[in-house]
């Protein structure tokens, strides 16, 4: 978490408001740092504006919205989250001085539990959004963490392993990016050794820390197979994925019984060689 300082904010509003423009404050953090413009222009009408303003920019989404409708205008953001403060939660001065505004995560919270017609105030809801904050910091730490720190391995110079290596059963849970909802399942993770071997718990750890992000079960499989070909150089990788998605359960066309797979396959899995062939008859007789 990041604490943005008025000095800060005030700093980076001067380069803006010694441009001579007229500037429309995008809704709602762009319209707090308009106000405090001293020499500049503000107008309500978007399309009078020589220059819109945001607070800060952080998916894009927003400056494409109004470069779609107005494409000959320039966007500024005092705060660049693609350039600095990456992966950090930003809170701006206005929001720290405000009652509670250290918990501008819970608040957001609340305003979704009014959206969808709940009362926040109520007894067994009141904690709900520091409950939901703890649980996220749980669910999503992949993003916190970088899988070339998982791989610890063993060498041993008298021995050369050649032999499919693998981990199975691995228990894991996602979230689903599309919907929001929890997916669940269970991975096998191979790869045939041309050096060192991975330590086992490392395995398990690898397919946690991109399964603890928002994903797609295909991007699970690619991010682990891809991480280990980077960092250990095997001969060749393997993930297979299956797993219930709640998305398809409880929503859509509602089959509670389905189970979804995918498999990720790279280097001599993938050669028609005899290699390559005994590898993947190898990996699909363990994968039963």
């Amino acid at each position: 978490m990041i604490n943005i300082t008025w000095d800060t904010v005030f700093k980076e509003l001067d380069l803006v408001d010694n441009m001579g423009t007229t500037i429309y404050g995008i809704p709602k953090g762009g319209m707090i740092v308009a106000g405090f413009l001293k020499h500049a222009k503000t107008t309500h009408d978007p399309s009078k504006a020589t220059l819109f303003l945001d607070d800060v920019k952080d998916s894009g989404w927003t400056e494409q919205f109004y470069k779609d409708k107005f494409s000959q205008t320039p966007f500024v953001a005092l705060f660049d989250k693609t350039k600095h403060y990456q992966n950090e939660w930003i809170v701006f001065p206005w929001e720290a001085d405000h009652p509670n505004g250290e918990d501008t995560i819970e608040q957001n919270i609340v305003r979704q539990l009014q959206f969808i017609g709940e009362d926040p105030k109520r007894s067994g809801i009141v904690d709900t959004p520091k409950r939901m904050v703890k649980a996220w910091q749980e669910t999503f730490s992949g993003y916190k963490q970088n899988p070339a720190d998982f791989f610890t391995s063993f060498d041993d110079e008298n021995q050369k392993f050649g032999g499919l290596v693998y981990l199975k059963d691995i228990e894991f849970f996602s979230t689903c990016e599309h919907h929001w909802l929890p997916f669940y399942g269970k991975a096998l993770v191979a790869y045939i050794p041309d050096g060192p071997v991975l330590g086992a718990s490392k395995m398990a750890r690898l397919v946690d820390v991109f399964a603890k992000r928002l994903q797609m079960q295909e991007r699970i499989a690619e991010q682990v197979t891809e991480a280990i070909m980077t960092h250990l150089k095997p001969l060749g990788a393997a993930c297979m994925i299956e797993a219930k998605h709640m998305c398809i359960a409880c929503r859509g066309v509602k089959k509670q019984h389905s189970v979804m797979g995918y498999n990720s396959l790279k280097g001599v899995f993938l050669e028609n060689s005899h290699m390559g062939i005994a590898a993947r008859n190898e990996l699909m007789l363990i994968s039963r």
